[in-house]
């Protein structure tokens, strides 16, 4: 008999109470909540828990391992310091749906079947919507439709892969799947959804950077991660995942380059480390496991950082274009601060938590004799260096003095960075507190003088790069205007397509109206106002055109009617047709 409840329980019936609590009694329950999760998680042992059959299939509503765990910490840990910086905010709306955000992050975590799985899959689509929609602007409304409909798609493409799954094997265990059916190709792309793959990514840099202040912190440390762990699960070892992370490393560099909003260049810079992540699992084996999760846990820490020094000061300036920032560390030096240990974290300076986990994927490639992947993966490095590590502060810290003065951001964000960036400094200086929660032991030491000194200078040269480009005026210019990427899809070529839709078929509709609902009608409203006159004249027309009669059609009609002095009988020539053609038809019926 187990005393506790499953895992994500807590989060999510404890997030409805919100919608009731005000002030600080509010907050007092948005900073417990995930503590006494937490202890709840640490009440179940390791095995699957409360099974039950559904539809002839067993349903297991927590799976506990090592690599569930680690994931349900850190899981844990971001909802609190989450929570703990939004405490400010009075939305319920968005109090409810982060909380119920991370309590649905923590059901995928620890599904232990299919079914269970894809609820808490489409729980977080949902809760992660109203994150975005909370801002409540025109821009917000329109990203959190296109993320809202990306999802549902990707979504639906997994449930299909599920069933067929379920339907193939025979069984709704959530396991090792692998690449190799209709069914695991199917899940594979409804994950790489969620993962943001290449071509699959715009939903990310489109909707984060619109969500409220405080909802982009919940965003940067759920939807992407729980994918990360959905294929560490079910497809470790995949040689796709390796040229797809490949890819994820290395493009976002060239548009966060250029870009002008300091949040969307995080989210590029989220798919870059994710990026790490799906190579490591690609890889596939134990190093390099350990180290896509380890630098899961570390992501979400200094990314998480990294957005909430951006939003303190969105919150306190209403900006955040690098053109409209500099000078901000003589007003809000705390948040300066932070944000710079965040920037070396992802920058994977030595001593903080980024140098730890990076270098674990990068030693299991080069161990897999993976040279060109490895490139990549250094190009990448030394490119997020450049993109947050040093224009993040840079531009919103210094760079030039936008006459920006303000206060310093409310304590309690500063009491969350503060946590964020302790944690990310303790983890770089000793990891191995990190890696004993890792799925498979290791004896891995990132601290060997070679590592540190190819480390170091790979920093350096990139940090000089950076300031002659700088000096010499020709580093790239933020675009004031939007990054379209590959959402040019949608956003340019969808309406291309529309309006050729538009041309061809409304045109087809439109000739058919013409043709069917106008000129028709009349022809035959004018044949049956007088059928035997007009049969004269179609006749005389025929007629004329076989004998070669150049006569103005009058004047045949006027001799045509002299000689034969037609009668008109406008009832008896429809009965008479009518009859005519009933007699037609029955004789078609009684021969055939």
């Amino acid at each position: 008999m187990i005393n506790a409840l499953p895992p994500a329980t807590i989060m999510i019936l404890g997030a409805l109470p919100m919608i009731f609590l005000k002030g600080k009694t509010k907050g007092a329950w948005m900073l417990l909540l995930p503590i006494l999760s937490f202890v709840n998680l640490l009440a179940i042992p390791e095995g699957s828990h409360w099974t039950f059959g559904f539809l002839g299939f067993e349903v297991v509503l927590a799976k506990v391992d090592r690599l569930s765990l680690i994931f349900g910490y850190i899981f844990h840990l971001v909802a609190f310091i989450s929570n703990l910086y939004a405490l400010h905010v009075e939305d319920r709306g968005q109090n409810v749906s982060g909380t119920i955000y991370a309590g649905a992050a923590l059901g995928v975590t620890f599904a232990g079947d299919m079914f269970t799985l894809f609820v808490f899959w489409e729980l977080l689509t949902i809760s992660a919507t109203f994150l975005i929609l909370a801002r409540r602007n025109k821009a917000a409304i329109s990203a959190g439709a296109r993320y809202f409909m990306i999802h549902v798609a990707g979504g639906l493409c997994l449930l299909a892969g599920i069933i067929i799954h379920v339907q193939t094997t025979g069984s709704a265990a959530f396991g090792y799947i692998g690449l190799d059916s209709l069914a695991s190709y199917l899940i594979f792309i409804g994950v790489g959804v969620n993962c943001a793959w290449p071509f699959m990514h715009s939903w990310l840099v489109d909707s984060y950077p619109e969500a409220t202040i405080t909802g982009t912190i919940y965003l940067s440390a759920f939807t992407t991660k729980t994918a990360v762990y959905f294929l560490a699960r079910a497809y470790p070892g995949t040689e796709a995942l390796i040229w797809i992370g490949a890819g994820m490393a290395g493009f976002p560099i060239f548009y966060a380059v250029i870009e002008n909003d300091l949040r969307r260049v995080l989210a590029y810079s989220l798919i870059n480390q994710v990026g790490f992540m799906v190579v490591g699992i690609g890889i596939g084996t134990q190093l390099a496991v350990n180290g896509a999760i380890a630098h899961a846990f570390n992501d979400i820490l200094f990314k998480g950082l990294l957005f909430m020094t951006m939003g303190a000061v969105m919150y306190r300036t209403g900006k955040i274009r690098a053109t409209d920032l500099g000078g901000l560390y003589k007003s809000m030096p705390w948040t300066c601060t932070f944000c710079i240990v965040g920037a070396a974290s992802i920058s994977a300076f030595p001593l903080f938590s980024g140098f730890v986990s990076k270098s674990m994927v990068m030693e299991a490639a080069a161990n897999g004799d993976m040279r060109f992947i490895w490139f990549i993966l250094l190009f990448a490095s030394a490119g997020v260096f450049h993109h947050a590590g040093i224009k993040i502060p840079f531009f919103a810290f210094f760079s030039h003095d936008a006459g920006i003065r303000c206060k310093e951001a409310p304590r309690h964000m500063l009491l969350a960075m503060g946590l964020t960036a302790f944690l990310c400094i303790f983890i770089g200086s000793f990891p191995q507190f990190l890696y004993k929660l890792l799925p498979y032991a290791t004896d891995y030491n990132p601290y060997t003088p070679s590592h540190v000194i190819a480390q170091s200078q790979l920093l350096f040269f990139s940090a000089v790069a950076f300031t002659l480009l700088l000096l010499a005026g020709i580093y790239p210019a933020e675009m004031r205007s939007t990054n379209i990427d590959f959402d040019w899809t949608y956003r340019k070529g969808s309406r291309w397509f529309y309006n050729a839709c538009d041309r061809l078929f409304n045109g087809i509709n439109a000739f058919g109206d013409r043709v069917f609902m106008q000129e028709l009608p009349k022809a035959l409203a004018r044949f049956a106002r007088d059928p035997a006159a007009s049969l004269q004249k179609h006749g005389v027309r025929l007629l004329a055109e076989a004998t070669g009669d150049e006569r103005p059609l009058a004047k045949r009609l006027a001799d045509t009617e002299h000689r034969t002095k037609f009668a008109a009988y406008p009832i008896g020539g429809g009965v008479l047709l009518a009859v005519f053609f009933l007699g037609v038809l029955s004789l078609f019926y009684i021969l055939f």
